[in-house]
């Protein structure tokens, strides 16, 4: 098992010096990696910072980290934007980045104050049309799409990325549905939220019908905001994120990251 702190970029957060301060302090401390909520609108706060250029500075503050967005919402974002942020972050860091993908949420109206799509069903089509793009041209091959959603019209993305054959993907997934974990079981983890043991169990099932084993397969599970870890994160978890809410005093964060994680 591997931990890494899970923290937004909001209120005391939004401040690029304190995060880096913060990613220097989990490094030292002994923990695995640091990830980051990615919004521009929250009803928490109104005071967000970008979570990709404060993943840069992460980037240069840190030398072991695994670092990432947990998750960035592909359907309201530029696919090609975020192909050159991946590509930058992962060679800023040396190799350390883990691109967490997801369709998104409305809360804050973060979707529907801009006109992007609201229905979910039509964002998981996004989703599934985008990422097998993003995953494409991080290979360093050269697409031609003209698909649903997306257009391609012979584009290939260099530098090549540090890791081989790009940054690992982890996809979220939720509840009892299965084609958001089908879709994770493609690429190489999962991000499963608000799950029991029983939906959790599930999914692992899911994930080996589709793999054929959990080999090389990450799975990571969040804590309560007090640091629990769920019940079951045992039971094929490869990764606890000691999480917090939205809006944190900072001393509550430093000092749970200080303690270090759980061995």
């Amino acid at each position: 098992m591997q931990h890494a702190i899970f923290v937004a970029p909001f209120g005391p957060f939004a401040d690029p010096h304190r995060l880096m301060d913060l990613g220097r302090a989990v490094e030292e401390s002994g923990w695995d990696g640091l990830y980051l909520w990615d919004h521009v609108l929250r009803p928490e706060s109104n005071e967000i910072i970008d979570t990709w250029i404060a993943l840069a500075a992460l980037a240069t503050a840190t030398r072991r980290l695994r670092l990432g967005p947990m998750v960035t919402p592909l359907p309201r974002r530029r696919l090609i934007k975020l192909v050159r942020e991946v590509l930058t972050v992962d060679l800023l860091s040396e190799g350390r980045l883990t691109l967490g993908v997801g369709s998104g949420t409305d809360t804050g109206g973060e979707l529907a104050r801009f006109d992007e799509v609201i229905d979910p069903r039509i964002r998981g089509r996004h989703l599934d049309e985008g990422l097998g793009i993003v995953d494409r041209l991080l290979k360093g091959e050269f697409v031609v799409h003209f698909g649903e959603h997306f257009t391609v019209d012979g584009v290939s993305a260099e530098p090549p990325t540090v890791q081989r054959p790009r940054p690992p993907i982890w996809c979220a997934a939720r509840g009892t549905a299965m084609r958001p974990v089908r879709r994770a079981a493609r690429y190489e983890g999962m991000f499963p939220i608000e799950v029991d043991r029983d939906s959790f169990r599930r999914a692992l099932d899911e994930v080996v019908a589709v793999r054929g084993s959990l080999d090389g397969f990450d799975v990571c599970l969040r804590t309560e905001f007090d640091g629990t870890p769920p019940s079951f994160a045992d039971q094929g978890a490869t990764w606890l994120l000691r999480s917090f809410p939205a809006v944190t005093d900072p001393a509550t964060v430093f000092d749970a990251v200080i303690s270090g994680p759980p061995r």
